[in-house]
């Protein structure tokens, strides 16, 4: 969702800013903006409606005063007002002299808002942010310490922020965080904070992620200090995201990049975690007590995946689980000896985040996330990082594979160590974890033999179906989440044996029909319902059907091996409708407000 990124370095401050918030561009946005400062002391703010581009051809043009080494950027995703220039950040306030960029909600923005303009501050758009800027230059008046005056402000606010403070006449940023995340890091270069450490992955080796309620400044030459003090080495952690990864290595978009990836994260996440699933050693690592039930929160496809888990948890240990929509997660009542298994691709998704903050039972809470100092990481009893590496489409495809694989890995060696399931029981699945990397290849290769042959069938209808049964459902809810997300056109997913309870009524001629097969027989009948009403039968995961991919029917997590055919087919049919596939209209990568 929305990026922000804050440096302080020892060459022009825009050399590294409008690097950084192209690398920002994955999370989608709308209007992107930044604020720098010049040589003799003034600080320039330019803001652009879409594009990155258009921002960065205004900054090379530029023909006043040079740029130092100071200045913040932002990408937004509107939410408090629409997408405009006004609406952009950086937001500043009445005298100009401090520039602002948050992520995050401030809850109480109208009540300030109101009080502001009562004592007379000038606010001119309706963005939350905007209020941050007045208060600080409402403290400014009884303190000229930016620090203190950030902090004095931020003790009012309500609400989830990441934020970035430029002051013009100082020429200091402070940057705070509380609920949203906010990294630093001191490099060779200079400092930076960011909400995104893709963001800077060119210059830094190591950082820090902020705790809820620090307030910091950026010093540059002496890295940063924290209310006077430099004490935030401690908890440094190395940078993993490499900016060549970033390089698209000849595919078109991102989203063919990261579907042939998948594979070979696949076999990472199996040489990770498989020496530990048949002893039990992987669950002992993570120092959690055994359960008795499991509850899932995640949203969208940490949900799909969260329900893959689910199922195999059911299958191979008889346990009850219950799935929950994160966003739906309050209403909950607890069980006794309930592991929590909260799921997130960024570990920043707001609606788990606020799922797992309404704890009040004691439960033990696991996190699966791919980022290792998410806030959900912090916030867990123990946390498992899916290794699926950078993910920068908006729209998740490895990220999904590799949550279900290291998810079952972990439930498996629970369940191991609990005696729930035998050494032996588990080392065939480990062994068929281990053939997984090799059938995924090869259903991608099928896939993209088999799908190009039928998109122009396809592209003309204006909504999908998606069928499937038992351990195939969760993978169903996920083609048509893709399909849906890339193509622009409505797609749902039932459970093949609700058609005739309401479903069957929008099958007419044409109708496309997308059957995940995992072998289950009474599939046959409902395809055949599906046909005698003239529907369009697109099958997925059986020999014979229209896409012939080999799924493996004794496999715990289900017909897997169908997930990139449904990616695949939901590429190529947004493609063929001028789709941009790596940034879908109105989504993000990460959703960091509810």
């Amino acid at each position: 969702m929305c990026g922000i990124i804050a440096c302080r370095t020892h060459s022009p401050a825009t050399d590294y800013l409008l690097v950084a918030l192209g690398r920002l561009e994955y999370r989608g946005y709308d209007s992107v903006g930044i604020a720098v400062r010049t040589t003799t002391g003034d600080v320039v703010r330019m803001r652009a409606v879409r594009r990155i581009g258009a921002l960065d051809s205004a900054f090379r043009s530029w023909t006043g005063a040079a740029f130092d080494g100071v200045g913040i950027g932002h990408t937004r995703w509107a939410t408090h007002g629409p997408a405009t220039e006004a609406n952009a950040h950086p937001h500043v306030d009445c005298t100009g002299r401090i520039s602002i960029v948050h992520n995050g909600i401030i809850e109480n923005a109208s009540e300030l808002r109101s009080d502001l303009r009562h004592a007379g501050h000038g606010i001119v758009t309706d963005v939350d942010s905007e209020v941050i800027a007045h208060l600080i230059e409402d403290r400014m008046t009884t303190s000229d310490d930016l620090v203190d005056a950030v902090r004095s402000a931020l003790t009012v606010l309500r609400g989830s922020w990441a934020l970035a403070v430029l002051d013009e006449r100082s020429g200091r940023i402070v940057v705070a965080a509380h609920r949203s995340p906010l990294l630093v890091a001191h490099t060779r270069h200079g400092d930076f904070a960011t909400s995104d450490i893709a963001a800077v992955a060119d210059w830094v080796t190591e950082f820090r992620a902020l705790d809820d309620g620090e307030v910091v400044e950026l010093t540059g030459h002496n890295g940063w200090t924290n209310h006077g003090t430099g004490e935030l080495i401690s908890r440094l952690v190395p940078c993993a995201w490499k900016a060549e990864e970033a390089d698209l290595n000849g595919r078109a978009d991102y989203m063919a990049k990261e579907i042939d990836e998948q594979p070979a994260a696949v076999a990472r996440v199996v040489d990770e975690f498989a020496g530990g699933m048949a002893d039990g050693s992987l669950w002992r690592s993570l120092g959690l007590a055994s359960f008795d039930r499991v509850e899932v929160i995640g949203c969208g496809t940490s949900l799909n995946a969260g329900r893959v888990i689910g199922n195999a948890l059911r299958r191979v240990g008889g346990l009850p689980v219950r799935v929950t929509v994160a966003s739906e997660a309050e209403a909950e009542i607890a069980e006794p000896n309930t592991m929590r298994l909260a799921i997130s691709q960024s570990g920043e998704t707001a609606d788990v985040l606020s799922a797992i903050s309404q704890r009040n039972f004691p439960t033990t809470l696991l996190a699966l996330t791919n980022n290792s100092h998410s806030t959900l990481a912090r916030g867990a009893d123990a946390v498992v990082t899916c290794l699926a590496g950078p993910e920068i489409g908006v729209a998740a495809t490895k990220t999904f594979v590799c949550q279900v694989v290291s998810g079952v890995a972990v439930i498996v060696s629970a369940l191991v160590d609990s005696g729930r399931l035998s050494p032996s029981a588990a080392r065939v699945v480990v062994d068929d974890l281990r053939r997984l990397p090799d059938r995924l290849a090869a259903a991608a290769t099928v896939a993209k033999c088999a799908v190009p042959q039928i998109i122009d069938e396809l592209v003309d209808a204006s909504g999908f179906i998606f069928i499937a049964r038992g351990s195939g459902l969760p993978y169903a809810a996920e083609g048509a989440l893709k399909l849906k997300e890339l193509s622009y056109r409505w797609a749902e997913h039932y459970p093949a044996g609700e058609l005739k309870h309401g479903p069957l009524a929008l099958v007419d001629d044409g109708t496309p029909v997308v059957v995940v097969d995992n072998g289950d027989p009474r599939l046959a009948t409902n395809v055949a319902e599906v046909r005698t009403r003239g529907g369009r039968v697109v099958s997925v995961g059986t020999p014979g059907g229209t896409v012939a991919v080999d799924c493996d029917p004794a496999a715990v997590w289900g017909p897997i091996e169908t997930v990139l055919p449904l990616q695949i087919l939901a590429r190529d049919l947004a493609l063929a409708l001028g789709r941009d596939v790596d940034r879908p209209r109105n989504l993000a990568k990460s959703v960091t407000v509810e």
